[in-house]
């Protein structure tokens, strides 16, 4: 359900209380040997993909070059849209849905922000477990790297 019912706080009346998804970004950086991964600093932990929420007034685009930089120090260019990725289930926190860009970065990956750790893996060795749904998200991108849709 969309909605659940709140009480007016005045009359007692039944109001709407909408409830919608979280946008967030997510970002595949692709160095020359491989991609980054970050190691969550909180829960749900694991390995993931660079990312995070979209700020109120900030872009798509914005969020995945203020997220890279502050969770792998890296600035990134090249920009492209992987796809989105909606799966009410896909964190288990919440509702969230993911915009998924590929980006070119050079320079040595530093952790930040909320990765605990990061590391530079080639797709043929991806850790595991991967959170959320980053284990599709990968191979939904090896596949369109593969047959040079990236």
């Amino acid at each position: 359900m969309p909605y659940d019912f709140l009480a007016c706080p005045r009359c007692g009346e039944k109001i709407k209380a909408y409830r919608n998804p979280f946008p967030t970004v997510d970002i595949i950086i692709e160095l020359a040997h491989g991609i980054v991964l970050v190691e969550r600093k909180n829960e749900p932990f694991g390995w993931a993909l660079p990312g995070g929420f979209v700020d109120y007034g900030e872009t798509l685009e914005d969020a995945a070059i203020r997220e890279a930089r502050e969770e792998t120090s890296l600035d990134i260019s090249n920009l492209r849209l992987l796809g989105c990725y909606s799966d009410p289930a896909r964190d288990p926190r919440q509702h969230n849905i993911s915009t998924v860009y590929v980006a070119e970065a050079n320079g040595t990956p530093r952790a930040g922000d909320d990765a605990a750790h990061l590391e530079i893996f080639p797709l043929t060795a991806l850790p595991s477990p991967l959170c959320f749904d980053h284990g599709k998200i990968l191979a939904d991108y090896a596949d369109r790297k593969a047959n040079g849709f990236i």
